[in-house]
C-alpha cells in the first residue's frame, strides 16, 4: 500500500511559472495546473460517499489535501459523471462557499440542473465531443465519449482525465480520441473495482486494460487512480 503524503498549503505547492503538475488526491479525485490554468477532477474530501454522512463506502486513508490546502485562485471543477464517488454533495457545497462565482463548473449532459438546484452557478453542460474555450486562461475542455471523461489542453500541455470506465464495447473511441485530441502529457486512467470481471468489465477497467488506454489516447505518461 502506498503511503499518504499531505500536501499542505504553501507557495511550494502550486507552479510559479509555466508547466504541468498533477497530485491524486485520493479515488478518482485529482489537482491539475496547467501552466496558471488550476482545476479539480471529481473532488471527494468526504469521509464517506453515499446519499447521507453516515452511510455508503468509506475512505481507507485520508485525501493527499483538504479544501482549505487548495489555491484561492482555482478557476474550474470538473465533473465526469453523477455517482456519488464522482459528484459529492458536501464537497460540492464547500467548495461552493469557499469559491462561489469564481469556479466554473463543467459537467456532462443532464446534470447542470442538480448544480443549478443546489444554488452552485457558473455551470457550464457539455454533450460527448463537445468542446468549450475557457477564454480567460486560453484553455480549451473536451467532453469525451469514453464512459465518461475528459481532455484538457492549452497551448503546450494536454491532459486526459478517463473517470469510471469500462474497455469492452466500443474501444475505438480511445483511438479515436487519441487521434483528435493527443498525444497527451499525461493521463489519469482508473484501475480500480475491476473483479469479478464477468460482473465489473464494462465498467471498470483492469491495470492491462488501463495500459492500453494508454496506449490508445496516446498518452506519454499515466497516473492510476484506485478504489480509496
Amino acid at each position: 500500500m502506498l503511503p499518504v503524503i499531505r500536501h499542505e498549503k504553501s507557495e511550494e505547492l502550486y507552479l510559479t511559472k509555466l508547466g504541468l503538475r498533477f497530485i491524486w488526491i485520493g479515488h478518482a479525485s485529482c489537482f491539475v495546473q496547467m501552466n496558471n490554468f488550476r482545476f479539480l477532477v471529481d473532488p471527494v474530501f468526504s469521509e464517506r460517499c453515499g446519499v447521507a454522512s453516515f452511510i455508503g463506502p468509506k475512505r481507507f486513508r485520508p485525501p493527499a489535501l483538504i479544501i482549505n490546502d487548495l489555491p484561492d485562485d482555482l478557476d474550474a471543477i470538473l465533473i465526469s459523471h453523477n455517482h456519488f464517488d464522482h459528484l459529492d454533495y458536501s464537497s460540492v457545497k464547500e467548495l461552493n462557499k469557499l469559491y462561489g462565482e469564481r469556479l466554473t463548473w463543467f459537467c456532462g449532459r443532464g446534470t447542470r440542473q442538480w448544480f443549478l438546484d443546489n444554488n452552485v452557478k457558473n455551470v457550464v453542460e457539455l454533450d460527448w465531443w463537445e468542446e468549450y474555450h475557457f477564454s480567460k486562461k486560453e484553455v480549451n475542455i473536451a467532453f469525451c465519449p469514453a464512459q465518461h471523461c475528459y481532455a484538457v489542453w492549452d497551448a503546450t500541455h494536454k491532459f486526459y482525465f478517463a473517470g469510471d470506465t469500462g474497455y469492452t464495447h466500443n474501444i475505438s473511441i480511445f483511438r479515436q480520441i487519441g487521434e483528435k485530441y493527443g498525444p497527451f502529457n499525461l493521463s489519469a486512467i482508473p484501475i480500480g473495482n475491476y473483479e469479478p470481471q464477468w460482473i465489473k468489465q464494462a465498467h471498470h477497467v483492469s491495470p492491462d486494460e488501463a495500459v492500453q488506454i494508454h496506449i490508445d489516447v496516446q498518452s506519454k505518461k499515466i497516473d492510476w487512480h484506485s478504489l480509496g
